[in-house]
């Protein structure tokens, strides 16, 4: 049998993840109460790059899936990073 097929998560790590997410929620609100300027919107979207990578992780098995299903996320995840860069420099420059 292929090891994906065998994974069992618990819930113990199912609900560690649970709170890191909520935890994190709690941050990125709390982090618009302050006046950061462009730090803000970095901030969050920085934590919500960490959800993101949780949930791909844990609840849509990412970390259970082959090497080439892994490289084929890192290249869309990269390619947004790319647009998201440029996104960025044309916030900064307007």
């Amino acid at each position: 049998m292929n090891t994906a097929e065998l994974h069992i998560t618990s819930y113990k790590t199912l609900a560690g993840v649970l709170i890191m997410l909520l935890l994190l929620t709690t941050i990125t609100i709390n982090v618009t109460s302050f006046d950061l300027r462009l730090w803000n919107v970095t901030i969050a979207l920085m934590i919500a790059g960490g959800k993101g990578y949780l949930v791909m992780t844990y609840f849509m098995h990412l970390k259970y899936e082959n090497k080439i299903i892994r490289a084929f996320v890192m290249v869309v995840l990269l390619l947004f990073l790319v647009i998201f860069g440029i996104t960025f420099i044309d916030y900064l420059y307007r």
